[in-house]
């Protein structure tokens, strides 16, 4: 036990002295497009009302597709949503309502910004169409 306990404080110690050099190179700009923007609907069984068109630009995703960035944008309608990521928004322009499974309603317009955590059921409401910032984390792996 001790030769294992000894080796694992060894272990402890050469990780708190390693430096890991990360080239500034790899530095990125969170919203710098990585590929063309692309435009689709609502999927008729998420459909509320309307008929929104939606635009998602992409900016950065990790390597395991667990952290992603981009534009999104849709005119006015109504779906539902259910979030397995937690989602930072910052709302560029617009006006939405996202309204939890219970009927509680909170309006989102230019300038906010807030946290969709993962589990989150409701729908989500572009009442003027609506354009965002988002940062995305997944903690389940990409298929």
């Amino acid at each position: 036990m001790q030769s294992c306990e000894r080796a694992v404080g060894a272990f402890i110690s050469i990780r708190r002295n390693l430096t890991i050099m990360i080239d500034v190179s790899l530095i990125t700009d969170a919203l710098r497009p990585s590929g063309a923007p692309t435009q689709y609907r609502v999927s008729p069984d998420k459909l509320i009302s309307g008929d929104p068109l939606q635009t998602l630009t992409p900016g950065f995703a990790s390597p395991c597709g667990r952290f992603s960035t981009g534009i999104w944008e849709s005119t006015p309608g109504c779906w539902r949503v259910a979030y397995t990521e937690a989602e930072y928004c910052e709302i560029l322009e617009g006006t939405s309502v996202i309204t939890d499974a219970e009927g509680n309603r909170k309006t989102v317009r230019t300038g906010h910004r807030f946290v969709i955590p993962p589990g989150f059921r409701g729908t989500w409401e572009v009442v003027e169409r609506t354009r965002k910032i988002f940062v995305a984390y997944d903690e389940q792996p990409a298929e």
